[in-house]
């Protein structure tokens, strides 16, 4: 799927062509589908606590029925139109159903338009939490040169049934924003990842490329430790992230933004602190994320001081070591550029993830729906001009 692909407006099948879907969706309550999640690996952003963070939206939670049985469930979170009773319906990395069950897509999405619809909503955008090509860490390296774009790269694998569901949708009304720097749309397309299936700490160690092994030992001779850290301290790691914010050029989430986000994922989060003898406050920092079998770097944080003493490296090493004590299948490091020129600054993102020795995958990513069109053509072209 190229760019310029992405940028046209798909042909949109009548509503009558379309099969009857056999799935209902509801309204469930926060105990349903916390029970629900429960023994699901979905995204973080689908958990029902997540609403409790992103309090600037409404938000509801949704259930997907065969009759009486609960087979999918989702978090929709609304964001109003004042004066005009309208609303963005948006599911982050959801919803959470199984895409690859056999069962036709209509059936997961007809019925959330119709209730997103008469909830209010103008615009439905959401996000198919599918991967569906991948790089490994050799043809990433071999590729890696001036105006190179992972996107131009042949994968090494590629998952035909989520291209399949992009083909769909593209074909039934459903459009995806062009990824002009490689980063998608509100969530990532393009990711990092280390698969923890079948590692042990030896493997994951003898993965990492020479520098990586080096930084780790330095690390450690430094006497950098890494521990976890309380809610308390996480004063202590938003100190670090507004530094790193202002030395990397972009705008800091406050302070309370990170204690909603503790309050709300409870035991699915923990903060890692990476420390240096006697320094005032830590080498690094970064939140971890776990959801069943998949384990995310979501927020991570360094000073300049304390570089060379590589805590950033020690940090991630021991996050890596707990996903893989977790249980966890993946360690996502989350976000890249689909750059590989090494001029681009947006190089380094990959060129730091590269040395854990995982891979770069493409999600399916995000796709909006206009569910009232000329008021959702009308929104995106402020969204523009703003």
């Amino acid at each position: 799927m190229t760019a310029s692909t992405a940028k046209r407006a798909p042909r949109q099948v009548p509503k009558q062509a379309r099969p009857t879907p056999s799935l209902v969706v509801r309204s469930i309550t926060r105990e349903q589908h916390e029970q629900w999640a429960a023994n699901r690996t979905c995204s973080f952003l689908q958990l029902p606590g997540w609403a409790d963070v992103k309090r600037e939206w409404t938000h509801e939670s949704l259930g997907w029925f065969d009759g009486e049985l609960l087979v999918g469930a989702g978090l929709v979170l609304y964001r109003w139109i004042p004066k005009l009773k309208k609303a963005l319906a948006y599911l982050p990395e959801g919803p959470d159903v199984d895409w690859l069950c056999g069962r036709p897509v209509d059936d997961w999405l007809v019925p959330l338009i119709g209730h997103v619809q008469a909830a209010g909503a103008f615009s439905l955008k959401l996000g198919v939490n599918l991967v569906a090509r991948s790089w490994n860490n050799n043809a990433l390296k071999g590729a890696v040169g001036p105006g190179a774009r992972l996107r131009d790269v042949e994968p090494t694998s590629v998952n035909m049934h989520a291209l399949g569901i992009r083909d769909w949708l593209l074909a039934t009304g459903w459009q995806q924003r062009a990824a002009a720097t490689g980063f998608g749309d509100v969530q990532p397309r393009y990711v990092f990842q280390v698969d923890l299936r079948g590692q042990s700490e030896a493997s994951l160690l003898s993965n990492m490329n020479q520098l990586w092994r080096r930084n780790v030992k330095k690390a450690e001779k430094a006497g950098v430790t890494v521990r976890v850290g309380s809610r308390a301290e996480l004063a202590a790691f938003h100190e670090v992230y507004v530094e790193t914010a202002r030395r990397d050029h972009f705008t800091p989430r406050p302070l309370a933004y990170f204690e909603r986000m503790w309050d709300a994922l409870g035991e699915h989060l923990r903060l890692y602190l990476a420390e240096l003898p006697g320094a005032s406050k830590p080498g690094a920092a970064a939140i971890y994320v776990r959801v069943g079998g998949h384990a995310w770097y979501s927020y991570g944080a360094s000073t300049t001081a304390d570089r060379d003493a590589r805590p950033s490296n020690a940090m991630q090493w021991r996050m890596m070591l707990d996903a893989l004590a977790d249980g966890a299948d993946v360690y996502d490091l989350r976000g890249i550029s689909d750059t590989l020129d090494e001029e681009d600054p947006l190089f380094g993102l990959i060129r730091f993830k590269l040395g854990t020795g995982g891979e770069a995958v493409e999600l399916l990513g995000e796709f909006d729906y206009a569910v009232q069109p000329t008021l959702a053509r009308v929104f995106d072209l402020y969204l523009r001009r703003k």
